[in-house]
């Protein structure tokens, strides 16, 4: 009886240094988890200077391109950076000016295309108000040289153009996208006029030499200010913007190049969000092989939601969208393919007293991975929309980030494959 009851004690004693144990192991494997989700993402420094805004990034098979904005007392300064095999080349100064336009909505972009560089920034004319330029600045691979201030529209109105997206199109050219405000002023003496008519989109192909083929209207009626965006598949451009309705429903649209011809107009999906005023908030758009990935932001019924949905086909027709936030959530999103199935999407999301900026894996059948905070910064701050970009099979973050006494760029490089 003693020997049945020590041996009881025994093992009663066994199992509970065994639960402990596995206990702590548990906690052991739970911490180095943790641990393991703040490597997601690792600070990349990068060679801007103290008050620079407005980051910009493209990517390529080898390459990513960084464009931003330092700002010096009244004048903006244009620069653009590239990094590779590990490391960023010397800051390239492209343009300045003190009559420029700069918003956290509408900054200059970047793209490349074999060598050659387009990069942009908007002017702002005299004495205008709420009316600016879209000049571009193009670097030919052929004579190693720029061309520069080039004015993308030829309208000659005195009103906003602006909210660019550029793809390569062919060897050396661009597919240049733009919202554009001739409509809505009157003819005679360039005013606007009451109730007219709204932005239009435009597009035009862009040639390394810095001459353009005729712009081409291709669609009428779009949100005034939200930002567009565009991939290219098979040098073919897709693109999608914030739609407008006559009953002032804004609703994200993608046109795309398809048989030598762009289609009209299709609703990625009909969020039915009816607003009087431009959200400021527009779509990002990837792409994987054939496969297209679209998010975008909306509020319908005051639920603000960041949507993510994909397409099989070039874009030509998408499945039902996926919710992406958790959190209440003012948009500024972007998104990367990774795969044939799988994005990754960045957002800004409110959390307290805090604006964060989250990344997060997202599957075309609905699951998802583990919401990754990239950045905080405080509610009251201004950070723009972050930026998302694959180059080199690596996925790359750039923000904004807002001091009480300067501003600054933060760049990171994400992992994927813990995502």
């Amino acid at each position: 009886m003693k020997f049945l009851k020590s041996t009881l004690i025994l093992f009663l004693g066994l199992s509970i240094l065994a639960s402990c144990k596995n206990e702590r192991n548990e906690k052991s494997a739970a911490f180095s988890e943790a641990l393991a989700k703040t490597e997601i993402v690792s600070s990349l420094k990068n060679p801007t200077a103290v008050n620079s805004v407005y980051p910009r990034l493209f990517g390529t098979d080898k390459k990513l391109f960084m464009s931003w904005v330092e700002e010096r007392d009244s004048i903006s300064v244009l620069y653009f950076s590239t990094f590779e095999n590990g490391d960023w080349t010397e800051p390239i100064e492209v343009n300045s000016g003190d009559d420029w336009f700069i918003s956290i909505a509408d900054f200059p972009i970047i793209a490349e295309n074999n060598g050659n560089i387009l990069i942009n920034y908007l002017q702002n004319p005299v004495n205008a108000r709420n009316n600016y330029d879209v000049k571009i600045n193009l670097f030919s691979t052929e004579t190693q040289s720029w061309k520069k201030d080039i004015l993308l529209h030829h309208d000659g109105t005195a009103s906003e153009h602006g909210f660019i997206s550029a793809v390569p199109y062919g060897e050396s050219s661009f597919y240049v996208i733009w919202l554009d405000g001739r409509n809505t002023v009157a003819k005679a003496g360039s005013h606007h006029t009451s109730g007219g008519p709204p932005m239009s989109l435009r597009g035009r192909i862009v040639h390394a030499d810095g001459t353009m083929e005729p712009s081409v209207e291709l669609d009428d009626r779009v949100c005034d200010c939200c930002q567009t965006a565009m991939v290219s598949i098979d040098d073919a451009p897709v693109l999608v913007y914030r739609d407008r309705t006559d009953a002032e429903v804004r609703d994200i649209s993608r046109i795309g190049l398809y048989d030598d011809s762009f289609s009209p107009p299709m609703t990625v999906y009909n969020d039915n969000w009816k607003i009087s005023g431009c959200p400021v908030s527009g779509p990002a758009i990837a792409s994987y092989k054939n496969n297209v990935a679209v998010a975008w932001f909306t509020a319908v019924n005051n639920l603000p939601k960041v949507q993510l949905a994909f397409s099989k086909d070039k874009g030509k027709t998408f499945g039902m969208p996926i919710q992406v936030n958790n959190n209440d959530t003012t948009g500024g999103v972007d998104v990367v393919m990774i795969s044939e199935d799988t994005a990754v999407v960045s957002w800004i999301e409110n959390s307290g007293d805090e604006t964060l900026i989250q990344v997060m894996r997202v599957s075309a059948d609905g699951s998802k991975g583990f919401p990754m905070t990239i950045s905080r910064s405080s509610v009251q701050r201004v950070i723009g929309t972050p930026q998302l970009e694959m180059a080199d099979h690596s996925l790359y973050a750039a923000w904004m980030n807002v001091e009480e006494t300067e501003n600054s760029i933060k760049t990171a490089v994400v992992s994927m494959e813990e995502l």
